[in-house]
C-alpha cells in the first residue's frame, strides 16, 4: 500500500512539475498527449478544488502541503454551475480520444469514465432534487462528523487550521442556505418527519455548553495526544475552539433551526419522489445510476417480492428444525426468536464495549481463514468503533469508512449501539463480514491499493458493485463454513431478506406512492429486525432514493456470473481466480463486470 501512496503522491507532483516545466501548457491543455494523464489530471483537478476531499485523502500532508486543511468546500450555486460546465468539457475531450488509438485497458477506462460522466450530464435537470439537510447525511451532521473523523491534528498548525474551519462554517452554511431557498421556491421541500428529525438534532447540538460539544471534545482528545505542544498552548487552543463554537458554529446552526422551524408549515407527509416536479424521471435515473442497470421500478419491485418469499421459506425451515413453532407464519416465528434474551448483550456501557470487542474478534478470525478463496489480500488495517452518540439515533445500523490514502488512518467499521435489541448475537457475524472482511474493507482497501489503473478506478464509485460485493461475501462466508451455527445462518438470511425487502419498499415509496407508515409496516412484518432499525432505514430510503436497491441487484449479478463461470469451466473453475477478476479491475458497472467474467471464461477455456 505504501508503494501505491508513494505513486499517487509522485503522480500529483509529476503532473504539476511537468505543467510548470512546459509553462503550465500541459496542465491547462484541453487534450493532454496521454489518455491516462488526462484521466488522472481531471481527478486531481477536482480533488485540488475540494479542501475536504484533500483532507480525507491525506496525501498532500506527506509532501509538505497543509493549507487546504484550513478551508471548507465552496458549496455555492455558482460552484455547482462550474461543476456541470466542467463535466461537459471533460466529456467533449474524452470523445477526442479515439478507441482505435487506445489499448484494451484504456478503452475500458474510457467506457467506465463515460458511464460516470453521462450520469452527471443526465442528472443536471434534477440537480436540486435532494435534501442537503437531512437526518442521515445532511450538512448539519456531516460537518461535525468530518471534523471529528477526518481532520487530523499532529502539530500546532493543524490546531490553527481546525479553528479556521470552525469559523468557515458561516460561509459554507450560508452558501447551502441559498440552495435550500431555491429548492423551496421550486417545491422541493423535505417531508415533515425529516424537518422534525433535523430540528431535534440541531437543537440538541447547540443545546450543550461548547465544552461538551463533539467539536470541542474531539479536538481536546486529539490535542491531548501531542506531547510536543506545551500545556499552556493547549489551554489557549481549547479556549479559542470554545469561543469559535460560541461565536460561529452555534449562531450558524441557530439560523438553520429558525429556517426549518418556519419551513415546517409548508412540508407534507407524502414522502416519495413521485411528488416532486419531474420526480418519476429523476427516480428512474437514480435507479439506473445506483443499480447500473436499466431495470424499471416495477421490475425491481417484483424481484424483491419473489426474493422475500424465497428467503422467508428458508428461514422458517431452519427455525422449524430448531424446534420453533412456525404455524404463526414468518412474523410470529421471528418475533419468538427475537424475544429470547440470550441473544442479546446487557444494555450497559460494558455490554456495548463487549459488542465492539466481539466484532473485532469475528473479523480477525475470518481474516485468518479465507486464504483458500483469495489470491489477493489488502494491506490496510481495520478497526471497529461505535457510531458517535450524537447522531446514532438516526444513523443506520452500521457503515464503513475507508482508510486514508496515506496509510495513517485505518478503515473503520462503525457500529450503531443505540438500541441493544438491534444487535442480536446471531446477526453479528454477517454484519462484520459485510462491513469488514471480506466485505467493504477487503474490497475497498484492495481497490485503493491497485497499481497500473487510473486513480478514479481505484476509488469504488459504483454502489451496485461495492454493496453487491459486500452482500455476496455474507453468503461466501457461509459457504466457507463461518456460519455453521443455525442461528448465525438465520442472521445471514435475515440480512439478505432485509436487502430484498429494500427492493420492495424503495420502489414502493418512490414509484408506487406508499406512505412512510406503509413502508415501515411492510419492512417490520417481513424482516423481523428491531423497530428502531426499521424506522431509520425507511427514513433513509426516503432521503436517498434508489441507493438501497443496489445491494441485492449487485449481489444477484455477482452470483449469476459466478455460476455462469462454474458451469462453463467445470473443473477448470477457480474461486480465487474468479475473485481476482472481480476485485482487480476496481469497481465497475454490472454489465462490464459480466463482460470481464466472460473474457475470463474464454481465456480459461483456451488454456
Amino acid at each position: 500500500m505504501k508503494s501505491f501512496f508513494k505513486w499517487l503522491g509522485i503522480s500529483v507532483l509529476t503532473i504539476i512539475l511537468l505543467a510548470l516545466a512546459l509553462g503550465l501548457h500541459e496542465w491547462h491543455a484541453k487534450k493532454p498527449l496521454f489518455f491516462r494523464a488526462f484521466l488522472d489530471r481531471t481527478l486531481i483537478k477536482v480533488a485540488l478544488d475540494s479542501p475536504e476531499t484533500l483532507t480525507s485523502i491525506g496525501v498532500l500532508e506527506n509532501i509538505g502541503f497543509k493549507g487546504h486543511n484550513a478551508e471548507l468546500n465552496d458549496s455555492s450555486l455558482e460552484k455547482g454551475d462550474e461543476m456541470y460546465a466542467m463535466i461537459d468539457e471533460v466529456r467533449s475531450t474524452m470523445l477526442e480520444y479515439k478507441d482505435e488509438d487506445l489499448d484494451e485497458n484504456q478503452r475500458l477506462s474510457k467506457e467506465i469514465a463515460m458511464y460516470l460522466i453521462d450520469a452527471g450530464v443526465e442528472s443536471k435537470p434534477y440537480r436540486y432534487h435532494d435534501y442537503p439537510v437531512n437526518q442521515l447525511f445532511g450538512v448539519q451532521n456531516g460537518y461535525p462528523s468530518f471534523m471529528d473523523a477526518q481532520h487530523r491534528i499532529t502539530e500546532g498548525q493543524d490546531a490553527e487550521h481546525y479553528i479556521s474551519r470552525l469559523s468557515a462554517v458561516k460561509v459554507k452554511f450560508a452558501q447551502i442556505m441559498e440552495g435550500l431557498k431555491l429548492r423551496e421556491e421550486n417545491g422541493i421541500i423535505p417531508p415533515k418527519f425529516v424537518i422534525d428529525r433535523v430540528l431535534d438534532e440541531m437543537r440538541g447540538f447547540v443545546g450543550t455548553a461548547p465544552e461538551e460539544n463533539i467539536l470541542y471534545t474531539s479536538f481536546s482528545a486529539k490535542l491531548d495526544k501531542i506531547e510536543e505542544i506545551p500545556e499552556a498552548d493547549k489551554a489557549l487552543f481549547l479556549s479559542r475552539v470554545a469561543s469559535e463554537i460560541s461565536a460561529s458554529v452555534y449562531p450558524t446552526y441557530q439560523s438553520y433551526i429558525d429556517y426549518f422551524a418556519a419551513l415546517k408549515s409548508k412540508a407534507g407527509t407524502d414522502d416519495g419522489f413521485w411528488r416532486l416536479p419531474g420526480g418519476d424521471i429523476a427516480y428512474q435515473q437514480l435507479l439506473k445510476f445506483f443499480t447500473t442497470t436499466g431495470y424499471s421500478a416495477d421490475k425491481i419491485h417484483n424481484i424483491g417480492l419473489s426474493e422475500v418469499d424465497r428467503i422467508q421459506e428458508e428461514i422458517l425451515a431452519i427455525l422449524e428444525g430448531e424446534g420453533y413453532d412456525i404455524s404463526t407464519g414468518f412474523y410470529g416465528a421471528i418475533e419468538t426468536l427475537k424475544a429470547d434474551e440470550s441473544f442479546y448483550y446487557p444494555d450497559t456501557d460494558e455490554g456495548r464495549e463487549q459488542i465492539l470487542k466481539d466484532y473485532q474478534t469475528i473479523i480477525d478470525e475470518i481474516d485468518e481463514g479465507i486464504s483458500e478463496a483469495f489470491n489477493i489480500r489488502p494491506n490496510a488495517g481495520m478497526e471497529v468503533k461505535r457510531i458517535p452518540e450524537f447522531k446514532e439515533k438516526t444513523a443506520p445500523g452500521a457503515y464503513y469508512q475507508q482508510p486514508s490514502m496515506d496509510g495513517s488512518r485505518p478503515g473503520v467499521f462503525f457500529a450503531n449501539l443505540y438500541d441493544i435489541k438491534a444487535t442480536p448475537k446471531y446477526g453479528m457475524r454477517t454484519l462484520a463480514y459485510h462491513e469488514g472482511v471480506p466485505g467493504h474493507h477487503f474490497q475497498v482497501a484492495i481497490s485503493m491499493e491497485l497499481e497500473g489503473l487510473p486513480i478514479f478506478r481505484t476509488l469504488s464509485p459504483f454502489i451496485a458493485y461495492t454493496e453487491g460485493w459486500a452482500l455476496y461475501t455474507e453468503q461466501l462466508a457461509w459457504e466457507m463454513g463461518f456460519q455453521n451455527d443455525p442461528f448465525d445462518n438465520i442472521g445471514r438470511l435475515q440480512a439478505e431478506l432485509f436487502r430484498a425487502v429494500r427492493l420492495v419498499v424503495d420502489t414502493g415509496i418512490h414509484a408506487k406512492r406508499w406512505t412512510r407508515e406503509e413502508a415501515i409496516e411492510y419492512m417490520l412484518v417481513n424482516t423481523g429486525i428491531a423497530e428502531s432499525d426499521v424506522v431509520s432505514e425507511i427514513e433513509r430510503y426516503i432521503v436517498m432514493p434508489g441507493q438501497a436497491t443496489a445491494y441485492k441487484v449487485g449481489m444477484m449479478k455477482i452470483l449469476e456470473v459466478r455460476e455462469k463461470a462454474k458451469t462453463a469451466l467445470g473443473e477448470k473453475f477457480s474461486l480465487p481466480e474468479f475473485h481476482d477478476v472481480v476485485l482487480k479491475n476496481g469497481a465497475v458497472p454490472l454489465d462490464i463486470l459480466e463482460r470481464l467474467v466472460d473474457r475470463y471464461i474464454e481465456e480459461k477455456l483456451a488454456e
